[in-house]
């Protein structure tokens, strides 16, 4: 299905308006003066490593640690991110650490 110029427009203001509504509406039911629901900082406390547990879990879903190498690739890539985000406490570097290792050892020795 071909979109003509007109529907396209107003798809890309449509998609345009919703995240611009996505990133102010924080601001504009929580201004700076106001202290923000309980609910509200508690999410905030536990969403981010919730997050972070799900995508480790999305992402080692289809390992085969019954079969050779047993998922050691994979394995070896998140304690990397993991001591890496120990020492230094740096998301950028974790995620670049680990997916560089993950490279080598499922391109040169996992072969």
């Amino acid at each position: 299905m071909r979109l003509t110029g007109l529907e396209t427009i107003i798809m890309i203001l449509a998609l345009a308006a919703g995240t611009q509504l996505t990133r102010w509406l924080p601001f504009w039911l929580f201004p700076e003066k106001r202290r923000p629901p309980a609910v509200v900082l508690y999410l905030g406390k536990v969403l981010p490593p919730a997050v972070m547990g799900l995508l480790v879990v999305y992402c080692l879903r289809s390992v085969e640690f019954s079969a050779p190498p047993h998922g050691a690739a994979e394995i070896l890539s998140v304690a990397a991110v993991a001591v890496l985000h120990c020492w230094r406490r740096n998301v950028l570097l974790s995620i670049a650490g680990g997916t560089a290792l993950y490279m080598v050892l499922v391109q040169a020795v996992f072969v």
